[in-house]
């Protein structure tokens, strides 16, 4: 008996071993993988892509360019991109930049206007902003406040509006900032996957991401100044959503014109086939009806939640190149009425030419407009006579609610 309980014990102490160091090779595999992956990331760049240029600024990286494929239509993208200005700070640690981190700063965070690494230590090679902390899921609210403070100090009139993310969360910015331009920054209001316990507005999901106005980061600061704030628990999102209740802050609706979410709290294989039991505590939490399946998230998604460095360049990969042959969007909502449809840069509009002209490598290209009506869309030029009037008079206003 006591040999068969040797042997047992032996087989599966070889087995966990084994298992151990199958992942701890695969990560290993990964980690050196990767280095190869964004060296042709960077060839391709080159080739199909306009550049990523980043100014390093202290701790901050402040993109210096829009980056998109060369030779497509990405006029509205990059007038939203001028308009509805984003800083993107990403909650990490010491021992998550190479495994994390990294693969953050080489997808998704691309695409904001300002990108800040938010550490317990400094790291000026990443780089990282140090925040004195230590780490540990009870120091999650400490690291955030001193993170939305440390951002309010040094890059309050770089941004318009202020996103926290964590380093396993993937971000569509493109699509957050078409949520956003249906609103000001001067409204104190923030946007995430809204939950319902414990305050009478809600709150958003910490892991999904959330954005903060420049008026809700103001009043935030200031709670803290007064002590209408304090730190009362290490439970981040509720205890943000607190704060931002008293101060005055609402709570925003961040679903599309179809109801759907946009903010999702886990990785899209969850929403899109998974069936959660009704004893999950998801079903008690979501502030709207939960729906599962394909109609689970927005054709516009913003966020995914617990996603792997691989999944960050598989999302990247289905979100700015993967295409249809053949279709347009289905689900294509227009822009808010107040937004200007003449770029600030990147455009240029020629005398006793028709349309608008846009220039980007010293190439001119024509300017369409999209003119919708519900769900159906139908590209125009625009002419000289009618010119950005006829653009706006085609667009119907859309808001997100702030409730």
């Amino acid at each position: 008996m006591k040999g068969s309980s040797s042997r047992w014990a032996f087989s599966l102490g070889f087995l966990v071993g084994a298992c151990s160091i199958y992942f701890f090779l695969r990560q290993v595999w990964f980690e050196r993988s990767y280095p190869v992956l964004t060296e042709a990331q960077e060839k391709a760049t080159v080739a199909g892509e306009s550049p990523t240029n980043w100014k390093k600024e202290g701790a901050a990286l402040i993109s210096l360019l829009h980056p998109h494929h060369a030779d497509e239509d990405s006029r509205v993208a990059d007038l939203l991109y001028q308009k509805v200005r984003i800083l993107c700070w990403v909650m990490t640690g010491p021992y998550n930049l190479q495994s994390r981190a990294r693969h953050v700063k080489a997808t998704w965070s691309r695409h904001c206007n300002v990108v800040v690494f938010m550490s317990s230590e400094e790291d000026p090679d990443f780089p990282t902003v140090g925040l004195g902390t230590k780490e540990g899921r009870d120091q999650l609210y400490w690291k955030t406040i001193r993170a939305f403070h440390y951002v309010y100090e040094h890059h309050v009139n770089e941004a318009d509006w202020f996103l926290k993310a964590d380093d396993d969360t993937f971000v569509v910015v493109d699509n957050l900032r078409w949520i956003l331009s249906n609103h000001t920054p001067e409204e104190p209001v923030y946007f995430g996957r809204r939950f319902k316990p414990y305050t009478k507005q809600g709150y958003m999901s910490g892991g999904a991401g959330y954005v903060l106005s420049k008026e809700a980061l103001r009043r935030f600061v200031e709670g803290f100044r007064t002590k209408v704030c304090t730190h009362t628990t290490p439970v981040e999102d509720l205890a943000m959503g607190q704060c931002l209740e008293k101060m005055g802050v609402l709570a925003g609706d961040s679903r599309d014109t179809l109801h759907r979410e946009t903010f999702n709290p886990f990785v899209p294989e969850h929403h899109l086939t998974f069936k959660f039991p009704k004893s999950f505590w998801y079903w008690s939490y979501c502030y709207y009806p939960i729906v599962e399946g394909p109609q689970c998230c927005s054709d516009l998604a913003v966020s995914f939640h617990y996603v792997e460095a691989e999944l960050m360049y598989t999302l990247e990969y289905f979100t700015y190149h993967l295409r249809a042959y053949g279709y347009r969007p289905r689900y294509q909502p227009p822009l808010s009425r107040h937004l200007s449809l003449r770029p600030v840069t990147h455009t240029a509009v020629t005398p006793g030419i028709k349309g608008v002209q846009e220039v980007t490598d010293g190439r001119s290209h024509p300017t369409s407009a999209s003119f919708v009506s519900g769900n159906q869309t139908k590209v125009k030029t625009v002419s000289e006579r009618g010119g950005e009037d006829d653009v706006n008079s085609g667009v119907t206003e859309n808001r997100t609610a702030a409730t």
